[in-house]
């Protein structure tokens, strides 16, 4: 990608929240505050499940990559509008916008996939408990995790090439804290159509279809759970899938709340807000719901803090 496109823009004005300076003094300590329970909950879980020999399986393989998913996507925005929350140089390079939008739909994307592999991991564990060791091998889930990475790479490279070699005309104010990049599109005076085709494509792909997956799991597995005899054993199965599917409501929830409900002409300060919380809220919480939702999570996270303070 060229580091300037054909009117010669180098760079772009993130507007977000400058219009309301008391507002931005609000949102940098809740933000701040977000962002390291974000970075120091998920880097434990990650920790934890690659040091505890008895987290080395499927499950946690697919929760320490949500968990470092979760940390790449926070850092792909919450440092930069940090600093513009403090400064009125609110500004970011052509390059370094394109590089933003990239990662964003990547890492936004990837999380949808890996939700629906982590639903499949628990359809095989408990409807298929005998085969599930050798249908669900460490070869398989390297091999799903990889595609998720790599393929919802590519598609946000294309998307992200397609709309910066558009030409912007006029003011290069993009009505958002990041460089999302619907925001951006609305900047240019090119035909958007292929950009558009792309972006509503991957999003049936990446949205309704993996949600459809993730039920279609659930309603087999509510069926397998329904039909174990004692009621400890039908807790004990729940158990294993509960903190997934309280993520999965949560992330669910958040985007279709966001998207579904009824748009208005003009745009609202409390909708930026509500953007900015909702994109930050899901990664905060996924290493408390772990935590407190499974209980091999916290006697291994008990160990690593035991074992940390008797080497000292």
């Amino acid at each position: 990608m060229q580091p300037l496109n054909g009117t010669g823009v180098s760079a772009f004005f993130l507007k977000g929240f400058s219009g309301y300076p008391a507002l931005e003094h609000l949102l940098f300590p809740l933000c701040s505050v977000m962002y390291l329970v974000t970075l120091l909950g998920n880097t434990a879980i990650v920790a934890v499940s690659m040091l505890d020999v008895h987290l080395h399986t499927p499950m946690y393989f697919f929760l320490g990559n949500l968990s470092t998913l979760y940390i790449c996507y926070t850092s792909t925005f919450v440092p930069l509008m940090l600093v513009h929350l403090l400064s009125s140089w609110k500004t970011i390079s052509f390059t370094g916008c394109a590089i933003q939008m990239c990662l964003s739909l990547s890492t936004g994307s990837t999380e949808c996939l890996l939700l629906a592999i982590m639903a499949y991991d628990r359809y095989l564990a408990i409807c298929q408990p005998l085969r599930y060791h050798v249908l669900m091998n460490h070869r398989l889930c390297v091999l799903l995790v990889g595609a998720a990475w790599v393929l919802c790479l590519l598609k946000s490279v294309t998307e992200t090439v397609i709309a910066m070699r558009l030409p912007f005309c006029g003011h290069h104010v993009v009505s958002h804290f990041t460089c999302e990049i619907l925001a951006v599109l609305k900047l240019t005076c090119g035909n958007t159509s292929v950009s558009e085709v792309f972006l509503l494509v991957g999003s049936i792909l990446l949205l309704p279809v993996p949600l459809a997956f993730i039920c279609l799991s659930y309603l087999l597995i509510l069926a397998t759970i329904l039909r174990v005899p004692s009621a400890p054993g039908r807790r004990k199965a729940f158990s294993t899938c509960s903190a997934h599917l309280a993520v999965v409501l949560l992330f669910y929830s958040t985007i279709i709340f966001m998207y579904m409900k009824p748009k208005s002409k003009e745009a609202h300060i409390s909708d930026e807000v509500f953007t900015v919380l909702y994109a930050m809220v899901t990664p905060m919480l996924n290493p408390i719901i772990y935590s407190l939702r499974n209980k091999e999570v916290k006697e291994a996270t008990k160990k690593a803090w035991g074992r940390s303070w008797t080497s000292r």
